[in-house]
Formats: C-alpha cells, structure tokens, sequence
C-alpha cells in the first residue's frame, strides 16, 4: 500500500504516552484529540476506554467488548487487591506488636511446634504461619536456617537431591508451585455469544413466526420452507461464528500460559540449573539477584545489600532491606538490590502471592487503538446501514400495503378488505426479514474482531519467530516504529564472552592464560578478586568433568579465565570472608567486595569499566607483584591500551583493590549503610573481553534502515568498542560519520538542556557509556520529536525507558523479570533479527487489516446499493434473507480468516512506517473498492432490470424467470466476491497471486466457498429459494466474476493524490473561523477514514 511519509503530516500523540496531551503540531503546541475512537497505546485512561464504549453501535455487546478490558471486573479486582494488601499489613502489624510485648515478657507461648510430615520434620500449615506471619521467633525455635533445613532435609550448600522421586515427594508433601486458575470458557459458551446478536435474535423470531404460518397456510411439508431456511441460516451463521471465536480464545489461552512461565535457577544436587517457576519445590535453594521476582516464600539464608520491592504485595513503593534478622521473602516481590540465596519454605496457595492470584486469575481482554479505530469505523457503516435499511423497510412496507407488490405469478398481495391477517402479516414478516438481514450485512460486527483474529494468529507465529508478545496492543504499534534504540550486549552480539587479550601488572600476556610471566603472589590476589567479587557460579564435578560455569556473560567470560590461571573456586571462596558488598551498578559501572583473612588486613576488590576503574587507581601491582606508584606516563600507556582494544570491538574491564584495617570497618549494624572505599586502588589487570557480533546483524540493521526505521545503539560499552561495534553492524557506515552527536557519551548527553537534548536526539546513532537514566531521556526526547519508539533493555534500572517507550522490548535470556514485566514484547532469542521480525509483523497486521476493511467496504457499498436501487424501483429485492446471510458470512466470517491472516511478506519492508493515527482506507484503497464495487452494482443492477432479456428467459413463465434470473444474480455476486478476494490480497501489487499457494488457509477458505456456493445453487434451492443453473449460465458467472481481475489491475494504473481522502473532504467541510482555526482537534489523519 502506497504510504506517506512519516513527516510529511505532524504524528498525533497522547498526555499517557508521555511528552503531550493530544498532536504536536509544527509550532509545538500540543492538542487534545476529539475522536471518541482514538485511545493512545499505552496507559490508556478509564475515560477514554468508557468513552469509546458508549460511542459505538453494537449489535452483539458480548462477542463485540470480548477482547475488551472489562472495566467493571477491573473495579472489582483492585477492591480485592486493596483487601488482601491490607490483610498482609495487618499480620505484620500484629506480628510486630506481639513481638514487643515478648521482648517486655520473655516465654510468652504462640510458637507451633514443629510437627513432623511424612518424611519430613515440619508441616505445610506451620511452614506456612511462619513465612506468612513474618515469624522470626518460630525460625529460631526450629533451629534458624540450619534446623529448618534439616527439617526439611536440604544441604545448605547443594540444595536438594535432583532425583525426580524427591521431588515428586515434596510436591506431595507441600504442594505445587501453582494456583488454581478458572477454568476457559467452552464451546458453548461462545455458542451462547453468538445467538445474542439483537438482529440474529428479530430474524430467529421472524423465522418461528413464517414457520407457524407458512404450514398453517401451506402445509407442513410445504410451508415450513421460507421460515425454515432462514433458520438454518441464521444457526449456520451462529455456528461458523462461534466456532472461529472459540479457536481464537484458546491460542489466546496458550499465549496467556507462556507468559506466566517464569524461568528460575535453583541449586540441585551442588549445580545451578534453569526450571521453570512452576518446577520450584519446598527446600528448594534460589539464587536471587538484582530484577529477579521472587518466585515462592522463603528465608534468605546468605545474601549481601539485597533489598526486596514489596509493593506487589503491600502496594507500598517502599524497599524492604533483607538480612539474617529481617530473612523473611515473599513470593511476587522483586529483587531491586544486591543478591542472596533463599529457602523455598512456601510454595503455591500457600503463599500471599498465591492467594492474590487464585482471586484474580482470570484474563481479561485488552483493546488495542486498532481494535477502537475499528469500532469507529464499524459504527459509522453501521449507521449508513441502519438508514439503507430502515429506507428499505418503509419503501417495501409502503408499496406492499398499497397493493403495488406483485406475487411471482403476476397477482397483487395485499387488497385491502380481501387479504387474510395470516397473509398480510406473513408478507409484512417476509418486508421485516428482508430489511433485518440488511443491517445483518451492513453492520460489520466482525469487523473489530478481526483484529483480535490477526492479532492471535500473528501472536502464535511471532512464538515462533521467537518473540512473546505480552500486550497486543504493542503488536500494531510495532508497525508504526520509526526507531529502534537498541543494546549492543546479547541484541547486536552474539553473548558469548570470553577474554581474548590481557595485560597483568602491566604486562600484556602473550595469550590471555599464560601465567609463566606472573607472580604468584599477583595470581593468588587476582584470583581471589574474580572468586569473590562475583555472582556468578562454578560447579566443579568431582569426577574431572569440565567445571560448569554459570552467571552473566562477562562473570563466565571472567570465570573462565580464572580457571585458566588456575583458580578452585570453592577453595578460593573459602579462604576469605565476605564483610559487604557493593552489587554492580549500571550508574557507576562498577562492584565491590570487603574480604577479610586473617589478622587485621582487609582487601576491597573492585572491578568494572576499565577507563572508570583506572581513573581511581594511584598504583599498580607488577608481573613480580611488586607494588609501585603509577606514574602519568603509564596511566597514560594504559589508556592507550584499552583505546586499543576498544577499537577492536573488545569489552574493556579493569581488575584493581586496595588495602583497608578491620579497625576502619563499621560494626555489622552500621555496614549496611557502609560505602565501600573506591579511591587509592591498586591496578591489578585489564582485560579484552570479544563479543562477537551476531551472523545476520548487519543485513537486520540494512532492513530496518530500507524500511525507514533508523537504529540507534544505546549501550553501556566504551565509546570506542560501541564505535567498533557499530562499524561491524551496519549502524555507521564510515569512521568519517563517527563524530559528535552520531556518536556521543551518555554523560555528555545527559549534560544537555533539555531543549538541546530534543534536537540532538535524532542526530544521535550511538551512545556509550550510557545509564539507563541515559537511555531514557534519549527516548523522552525522540517521542517528543514525533517518533514511535522501540527500545530493548534487561536490566532492571531499564525498566522506566521500556515503560515509557512506545514498545519495550525486553531480552528473554539475559533479560531481569522486572524488564519483562516492564515490556511489552519478550525477545526469546535476545537476537536483534527476531526485533526486526516484530516489526513485519506489526506491520503485517496492519496490512491485513486493510486487505479486510477493502474487501469487506466492497460488498457492503454493492449489497446495499443494489437493494436500495431494487426496493424503490421495484419493490423487490433480488437478494433474499438467506442468500443475504450467506454472503455475510462470507464477507465476516470467512473472509476475516482468509485476509487476517496473510503471512507478511518482504513488501512490507520496503515502505516507511505506517503513521499511528494515518487513515484506516487510503486513497489506494478506495480507489480499489470504488472500482470494484461500481463493476458489481452496474452487472447487478443490469441484471435486476434487464435480466430476463439478457438471460433468453423471455419465452419462460414469469414466475420461473424472476427465479432463474435471481439464482443468477445471487451466484454472480458471490463469484464477484471470490475472485475479489484474490484482489483484496495486494491492494497496491499487480502480482495478486504472489504467494497464495503457500497460504493454504486462504485457498482453503476459497475452496470451501466455492463448494458450498456449488450445493446451495444445485441442491439447496428449497431452502434458498433458488434454482438450478444451466451449465453456461454457471460459465456466464464465473467470467463475470473473473473480468474483475483485469479491471483491479487496470484501476491501478489510476493515479490517486497522496494526500489522504478525509484531509479533502475535511478542508471543504471545514468553516473558517477563529475557534478553529490552528486549534489542532482533528489533526492529519486522525480519522479513520
């Protein structure tokens, strides 16, 4: 489809979205949108969802608002949650008042004892008493740590066994990680949906009444024909319908499970493997860090600095610092610093977090602005077919009470004084079928829906191209991307880390493993500082097996050349104690540990940012391990080296510590507030870390450019190593481009004003050394600039610029769970192709969307027209209830599965972006559909009026010729809306056969259209009121039909302007005057026509 520029017309954006109220228009002045169906992507509110809802006209309210949030439950929910959360707070409020007075009166009774459980020495409920009710008193008498582990028959250092037996044994014994959930909806409840359609229900009751009246005037077997068909018809249509809706709500189903399956590591057996959150038992051990949710209730049982965000629980925003005297976690709360490691002593019902969940487990839907666009654009069809009807219903009521409707026979049906009251009202329920089945046709229910329809299927497909989509509203807006801020770490490159290059004591090593220039006193330190000041693991198997090395990529890259220069690591974190720890921070690029040995003398390790790290080191360790002061020169030489390596797309990161006395360190009450020492380091090492870049990269990054998505990389490497990197990928194509603002410092960019940041930000290709902060005032800045973007982030301090941006799309590996819940879209593969991916599918589902809207705006302009031109001129309609309600749902129904579903195809790729608020029918479009649908009305209306002529059917009785001229009429228009079908599926393409084979659903679709078309024609005409075709009148129909493959690629030589349709119409409509002129309310392309 032919698409205008992305800054051709200013882009309409919302106060929700961030950066303004309504369209920021050229003068910078922000405007409120007036369109009841214009909601923003993101943090919509209730209002507007409200707003929306009373504006449209809806026939079937059930099946139209399912995939809608329910505000009424959504009311309900928060009340529960307010009561549950206020329930936790009063526990502890209690628990602490009681422990007051048992501090004032020592032995007061309250602990349960611990009753043993089968095989274990505890049981479920005081497990769960304990850990609900914050019960440190009860933890003490069961031992502590220790005692309650061995109750429950876990090695505080490996954890449980990993035999499958043991595991099953503590399911059993303490239950499951899971919540009961309620239960889908079934088949017949859908069923249900669908017969509360208000015209289905007047045609099911007009049926009943032709049906009692035609055999009490014709007979059983005769008279039960007319009402009968219409009711085979409208339980057809029920039965088509619910069926599609059913098979939606189960991908939708299936979709919902992936999104709650979390994946953990536990220690099992002395190794750290992944599971899934569901997999977690009781006396379980979980390693847990920074962005982590906590995925059941436990007692910390070691952890440094870990503070836990408890709001999910309390609905407080207020961080929780955890301790051996403060151990209690709860499951739901996120990890927001430090690390630890936690005893599952709770899992399932049996926790809060359980219990919130079993209240409200229910999914409720969710509308996207697409879906509202789309309930506009129904309404307004709706109306316009409500008055054709309602036209209809008085022209035909009129001529048939005046005695101007004639039977097929030639004889008057209504005289007034001789007509019985069965015939007139049987006549005047036949006019009401007639006029119902019109606005059957002409309000396209489905139409909204089949944006859930594309919506599921691209969802169950973007599985597969590796990416979980959590809001589907991101699924559309991703087509509307302009840019991609993008991480270089695990997105650009492949993760896969490991030290090719260093320089120890100042000596670069001939390969990066080579300790024979090294002391062993410098090897024994440096070991020590990569063993402790670490989260990440190494198993080491005692039958010689290659150690297990776990953690994120750079702690394994670091680990695994520990190992190298022959590090053990459980010996090497023995040999010291851990006094506090600094966690690495993504603002000051750093982590520290403060170790102590023996005697007086404490060692604080650092490592980080090599450039940063080196700023504070005042001395150096030598190969001999010396130490001596370090002079400009060498300060200057070591700058050069990690410029150098830089250069050569290498992650630089410094080792360095310094001494400190057990005098100068606080009390274990006060260290928790401690700031460990971080100037006067000794300088230990630098190290080149390759992360190689990701196969395809480079060929993703010229897609997105080709399809005017600019990518920018936003990561927190080295100037020089994102220069490197982003040469290698595509983002820069020259060193002559890698100037400032290309590229540019987070530091120097965050220095800006806040005007100057707006107008470097589209300048900007990457940034390095950036903060989240950073990466977030990039974003604030290009979204004021009218840009829809998309930004990828795994951290948990990423988690303010995924909520702000557009679409947040969060890494699946390396990616924190605060990330993910801040996202909108979870990247499986953490590969930036798979980014790319979303973005055709964004776009695809767009597309079909409009391939639909073409298709469906053709039959309804030529349905209407045709029996609005009929009934006035003739008092007839040449196509009747049934045959109405079969082309309906081949224009619903049948033809959402067949065009919804479209794969997205390179084309898609070489457009710029589709503009949020662009209209829904292009100019292209109604280009098309005035073409086809005038091809239609001018056939039908010829054959209306001159059928019988055209047709040889002037020697046939009257009464056979209406219906072989109207059997023909009916067949003809539903070969029309076959073959334009084809031409819906490439509204702007010559080639609309381009890939329809492969789409087997499409084909099928048409294939069983056409097969039923066939058995209504030939075999169904006492239902339909048809009769059998002659071999060339079929042959006659089918050619009508095929001509309008020619004439839609003849309309496409016809040139349509670029400016949008409504924009004409608006500008005429519009009246100048003071008020509203430049006051922005109906800015370019808001409509959505």
């Amino acid at each position: 489809m032919e698409m205008t520029s992305p800054n051709r017309y200013p882009r309409q954006r919302d106060a929700e979205m961030g950066g303004g109220s309504g369209t920021l228009a050229d003068d910078g002045v922000i405007c409120v949108s007036s369109d009841a169906f214009d909601i923003p992507s993101k943090n919509v509110p209730v209002e507007r969802l409200w707003r929306w809802r009373q504006a449209a006209l809806v026939l079937n309210a059930s099946r139209r608002f399912r995939y809608t949030l329910d505000l009424k439950k959504e009311e309900e929910k928060e009340h529960l949650r307010r009561k549950i959360r206020a329930h936790a707070q009063v526990i502890r409020a209690a628990f602490l008042f009681r422990e007051a007075g048992e501090r004032e009166a020592p032995g007061t009774p309250g602990v349960i004892p611990a009753v043993p459980s089968g095989d274990y020495g505890i049981g479920s409920e005081q497990l769960t008493k304990m850990t609900r009710d914050h019960d440190l008193s009860s933890l003490q008498k069961y031992g502590g740590a220790k005692g309650l582990s061995n109750l429950l028959k876990t090695n505080l250092e490996k954890g449980v066994a990993e035999s499958n037996a043991d595991l099953i044994h503590r399911r059993n014994a303490f239950g499951a990680n899971t919540y009961p959930q309620k239960e889908g909806r079934n088949f017949l409840t859908f069923l249900w949906e669908a017969c509360q359609d208000l015209t289905l229900v007047i045609l099911i009751i007009a049926a009943v009444i032709s049906l009692v009246l035609g055999m009490n005037t014709e007979g059983v077997k005769e008279g039960w024909y007319d009402g009968g068909s219409i009711a085979f018809a409208v339980i057809l249509v029920i039965l088509v319908t619910a069926t599609s809706d059913y098979k939606q709500s189960l991908q939708f189903r299936n979709l919902n499970d992936e999104k709650r399956n979390i994946f953990m590591e536990v220690i099992r057996g002395g190794r750290r493997i992944g599971i899934s959150i569901f997999d977690i038992v009781v006396g379980d051990l979980v390693p847990l860090k920074i962005g982590d949710q906590i995925p059941a209730d436990g007692i910390l049982i070691s952890g440094h600095s870990l503070a836990v965000d408890e709001s999910s629980l309390t609905g407080e925003s207020k961080i929780a610092n955890k301790d051996l005297k403060r151990p209690f976690l709860m499951s739901g709360c996120k990890v927001a610093d430090g690390y630890g490691t936690m005893l599952v002593t709770a899992v399932g019902i049996n926790t809060e977090w359980g219990l919130l969940m079993v209240s409200i487990s229910e999914d409720n839907g969710e509308e996207t602005p697409l879906q509202v666009r789309l309930n506009g654009v129904a309404t307004l069809i709706g109306k316009v077919g409500l008055s054709v009807a309602a036209l209809v219903l008085a022209v035909l009521i009129v001529r048939f009470f005046t005695g101007q409707t004639k039977n097929p026979d030639g004889n008057i049906q209504f005289i007034k004084g001789q007509t019985s009251f069965k015939d007139a009202l049987n006549g005047a329920i036949k006019i009401l079928t007639i006029a119902v089945t019109i606005v059957v046709v002409a309000v396209p229910e489905g139409l909204p829906l089949a944006v859930t329809l594309t919506l599921a299927y691209s969802m169950r497909k973007m599985m597969a191209d590796r990416a979980l989509v959590r809001r589907l509203s991101a699924c559309e807006t991703m087509g509307s991307a302009t840019t991609i801020c993008s991480d270089k770490t695990g997105t650009l490159t492949l993760n896969q880390m490991t030290v090719v290059e260093a320089h120890v004591g100042g000596v670069k090593l001939a390969s990066p493993d080579d300790v024979r220039q090294l002391s062993s006193s410098i090897c024994s330190i440096l070991i020590e500082g990569i063993a402790q000041n670490t989260i990440g693991s190494v198993y080491e198997p005692k039958n010689g097996v290659t150690p297990e090395v776990t953690g994120s990529p750079t702690e394994k890259a670091l680990l695994s050349w520990g190992l190298k220069l022959g590090m053990k690591f459980g010996d090497a974190r023995s040999e010291t104690s851990i006094l506090h720890v600094f966690p690495f921070n993504s603002e000051k690029k750093r982590g520290g540990v403060a170790l102590y040995a023996t005697g007086s003398e404490v060692r604080v390790h650092w490592k980080g940012a090599a450039e940063l790290v080196l700023d504070s080191c005042t001395s150096l360790m030598d190969s001999n391990g010396h130490l001596q002061e370090m002079t400009s020169n060498q300060m200057d030489a070591f700058k050069k080296t990690i410029e150098h390596m830089a250069a050569l797309s290498l992650r630089c990161v410094a080792l360095a510590y310094r001494l400190s006395d057990i005098k100068n360190i606080p009390g274990e009450e006060e260290r928790g507030s401690w700031s460990l020492p971080e100037n006067d380091l000794i300088l230990l090492a630098i190290v080149g870390i390759k992360d190689p870049c990701r196969p395809g990269v480079k060929e993703a990054v010229e897609l997105c450019t080709n399809a005017g998505v600019k990518v920018r990389m936003v990561t927190g490497d080295n100037l020089q190593t994102a220069k490197a990197i982003a040469l290698e990928c595509g983002i820069l194509h020259s060193e002559e481009q890698a100037t400032e603002p290309t590229v540019i410092e987070g530091k120097v960019f965050r220095a800006y004003s806040e005007k100057v940041r707006d107008e470097v930000a589209e300048k900007i290709s990457v940034m390095g050394r950036s903060s989240p902060n950073d990466k977030l005032l990039l974003v604030q800045a290009l979204r004021k600039k009218g840009h829809i973007v998309a930004v990828t982030g795994d951290g948990t301090n990423d988690a303010p610029a995924l909520h702000e941006a557009d679409i947040g799309l969060a890494m699946g590996i390396q990616g924190t769970e605060v990330a993910k819940e801040s996202s909108d879209i979870i990247i499986l593969d953490d590969n930036f192709a798979s980014v790319v991916k979303v973005v055709r599918w964004g776009r695809s589902v767009y597309a079909n969307i409009q391939k639909f809207i073409q298709f469906q705006l053709t039959v309804n302009i030529a349905a209407l027209v045709i029996n609005v031109v009929a009934a006035v001129s003739s008092g007839e309609v040449p196509l009747n209830a049934v045959e109405l309600l079969w082309v309906n749902l081949i224009m619903d129904t049948l033809g959402a599965l067949a065009l919804a579903t479209e794969p997205p195809t390179d084309h898609l790729m070489k457009r710029p972006p589709v503009g949020r608020r662009e209209s829904l029918v292009t100019n292209i479009m109604w280009r098309n559909i005035v073409v086809q649908a005038l091809y239609q009305i001018i056939i039908l209306v010829t054959l209306t009026f001159a059928g019988k002529g055209l047709l040889n059917l002037s020697d046939e009785t009257k009464e056979h010729a209406d219906k072989v001229k109207n059997s023909f009429i009916f067949n003809t228009f539903v070969f029309c809306q076959i073959f334009n079908e084809f031409n819906a599926r490439k509204p702007d393409e010559m080639n609309v056969f381009k890939g329809v084979i492969k789409n087997r659903l499409f084909m099928g679709i048409i294939g069983i259209t056409l097969v039923l078309q066939i058995m209504i024609i030939e075999f169904l005409g006492k239902f339909t009121s048809t009769v059998k075709l002659s071999w060339n009148l079929w042959l006659i129909s089918v050619a009508i039909g095929f001509l309008s493959w020619p004439l839609a690629t003849a309309g496409k030589l016809i040139p349509v302007p670029i400016i949008p349709l409504g924009e004409y119409l608006r500008s005429f409509l519009k009246k100048p005057s003071k008020e509203n002129e430049g006051d922005g309310s109906h800015p370019p392309g808001d409509s959505s026509f």
